[in-house]
């Protein structure tokens, strides 16, 4: 993706899509729970009590019951993950700047903007979505299987635990990802202006909720996630979970 205009014109990258198609069918319960009604809900999810929910702002980074843990306490699998949420957060500051001041001086596309947006995406494609799917396939069976058997999920009928969420963004993550790319590869195709803006508003929105998720949801792995892999998961278990990484 050297150039943005160009790359855009294109199309979806295949890689959202995929990943898409094989994520929709993992969430189904999820969603199924979110359609109920919103005090059974709650009820279920063990919230009923709680008058904020912590992913509404400005509590969603001030969960209750995180455990503290300094990462060099982590298991080197795990540090693994944290190393590269770092990278991909150094890449979502670029692309917020990038997208801010893409609005900022009325949608032209200067050199640098090109390139947080063109860095943003190949990262995406190439980074973030492999790194979900490490998550996917080894840390979150055994930690869905560990959280269920502490107690930690929430009292339906559906024991929807903390992995549960953590997949539903990742699904989120696709979805948006690629409205985001679509909608800027539209405008660069538009001839009307104001139609033209008013695509390039809807991909700014779209990129905005993208990034604060992709932020939020990296601070949720690492203060909450990454503590409970922890406390539940053995020496032993973490050595074949590091086996496992090395595949991927």
């Amino acid at each position: 993706m050297s150039n943005i205009e160009g790359s855009l014109k294109k199309g979806t990258s295949p890689g959202f899509l995929n990943e898409l198609q094989e994520k929709e069918n993992k969430t189904a319960a999820l969603k199924k729970l979110q359609r109920q009604d919103p005090v059974k809900k709650q009820e279920e999810k063990g919230l009923e009590q709680q008058e904020d929910s912590p992913m509404d702002p400005p509590n969603a980074y001030e969960e209750p019951g995180k455990i503290t843990m300094n990462k060099e306490d982590m298991s080197y699998s795990i540090k693994i993950f944290m190393d590269e949420h770092e990278e991909v957060l150094k890449v979502i500051e670029e692309f917020e700047k990038g997208i801010i001041e893409y609005k900022t001086n009325g949608y032209k596309l200067k050199k640098e903007i090109n390139e947080s947006f063109s860095k943003f995406f190949k990262c995406f494609d190439e980074e973030l979505l492999p790194h979900n799917r490490k998550e996917e396939k080894v840390l979150f069976p055994i930690l869905n299987k560990k959280l269920i058997a502490a107690g930690e999920h929430s009292k339906g009928e559906k024991q929807v635990t903390a992995i549960d969420v953590m997949e539903d963004d990742h699904v989120k993550f696709i979805q948006l990802g690629a409205l985001a790319f679509n909608l800027l590869g539209l405008a660069t195709r538009m001839a009307d202006e104001r139609s033209r803006i008013f695509v390039l508003d809807t991909a700014y929105e779209t990129s905005r909720e993208l990034i604060e998720l992709m932020k939020l949801h990296i601070y949720r792995e690492d203060v909450t996630l990454f503590p409970l892999a922890q406390k539940y998961i053995s020496k032993e278990e973490f050595s074949v979970l590091q086996k496992e990484m090395e595949k991927f």
